[in-house]
């Protein structure tokens, strides 16, 4: 099975304790259990994200309903937050007009640091928080959570079931696209100049279509397993470099937010658009190849080793894949090269002029569909 360089950072978000009931007066008693129940399961995802949990594993497995994964388990926390967050922010903006309610909220400070900010955005004191008083500001960022938590379950799944690893990656997909494009558009009023990349939309849909590449590359790794043609193999490896190529275009349109990116960030795509021209072109030799074109093939990998960017800085184990795909090729042609000269004899061209290669793209989001659960909320206001 063919390496996949992995990104984990996006997940790697912490918070700051919020206490709902101690901020919000309720009018009734119905009310202050439901601030209570809100910042009990707030409380259970700061706990986790944190690191701080006291629940053993063997109780978490339990709770989970035995599931071992630790992402697999945040999201299901999540899953029970983010209803009656969506529910909450409902029944404030009803009276989002009262001067009390805006004092409320101010007082909330909700804070959240970054997992793909720029390392001179953080302290040498620790992590860097950043703080906005707006509930959408919390929707946002759990919902960033949860979409990098789905991702880092696809992977986890990726050698022992591929078909959910891609539901998976696809589910992650619709998540960032609802985010950019129904949630952030509401927020950007609140936003400071002083923002977490996570909060633009551009950075969101980054992400998207980062998902959707990796869901089309585990589909790549299920027909080879067919044994589909190599000219299918070469024309979906290059719809992930048309998809890479997309938003690795999207980042850099940024402006002001351009300068506080992970670089980190910024080279996992450009490894990942590498890595597949690669595989693109090893599978185009083939079928160069499997049409009878030998010498054509041997002077398209020649030139493809001679052109391929392979000092990339980066992550070691990211350039160990480039390594990889690039010894591949050249084991290929040399392959080729000896087959030609003992059978074939067909001439290698020095000057090689072929038709831009043909990208097929076969996936998209699955869209996300917010869960709200209805209860009113009566507030001393």
């Amino acid at each position: 099975m063919m390496l996949q360089p992995h990104f984990s950072d996006p997940v790697k978000l912490k918070t700051k304790k919020i206490i709902f009931e101690d901020i919000f007066i309720a009018r009734d008693s119905g009310t202050l259990e439901q601030l209570k129940e809100l910042s009990s399961k707030r409380r259970i995802i700061e706990e986790s994200i944190n690191e701080r949990s006291s629940i053993t594993m063997a109780v978490a497995r339990e709770m989970s309903g035995g599931s071992t994964l630790q992402c697999e388990q945040d999201i299901q926390k999540l899953e029970k937050y983010l209803p009656l967050l969506e529910n909450f922010i409902c029944q404030v903006h009803m009276v989002s007009d009262s001067p009390r309610m805006l004092q409320w909220t101010s007082k909330l400070r909700i804070s959240w640091s970054s997992a793909l900010t720029s390392l001179s955005f953080f302290s040498f004191l620790g992590q860097k928080f950043f703080q906005i008083d707006s509930l959408l500001f919390e929707l946002s960022m759990m919902l960033f959570l949860n979409g990098a938590l789905l991702r880092e379950w696809a992977f986890e799944l990726l050698s022992k079931d591929m078909v959910q690893s891609t539901t998976l990656f696809r589910r992650a997909a619709g998540v960032y696209h609802h985010l950019a494009n129904e949630v952030l558009p509401s927020l950007q009023p609140a936003l400071p100049p002083e923002r977490p990349p996570e909060v633009t939309s551009s950075v969101c849909s980054v992400l998207s279509l980062l998902c959707l590449a990796e869901a089309q590359a585990v589909i790549i790794k299920k027909s080879e397993e067919k044994g589909n043609t190599q000219s299918l193999l070469a024309k979906l490896h290059y719809g992930v470099v048309h998809m890479l190529d997309e938003a690795i275009v999207l980042l850099q349109s940024l402006t002001e937010d351009k300068k506080n990116i992970s670089v980190r960030f910024v080279e996992f795509l450009s490894f990942c658009k590498v890595m597949h021209e690669l595989r693109n072109d090893m599978y185009r030799a083939e079928s160069l190849k499997a049409n009878g074109q030998i010498g054509t093939a041997i002077g398209f990998l020649q030139q493809a080793l001679v052109t391929a960017p392979m000092n990339l800085p980066g992550n070691e184990s990211w350039r160990l894949v480039l390594n990889q795909e690039a010894d591949k090729l050249a084991g290929l042609l040399q392959k080729y090269e000896h087959e030609n000269d003992f059978v074939w004899h067909d001439k290698v061209p020095t000057q090689l002029e072929l038709p831009l290669p043909e990208g097929k793209r076969i996936v998209n989001f699955i869209p996300y569909h917010p869960q709200r659960w209805e209860r009113a909320f009566s507030f001393k206001i």
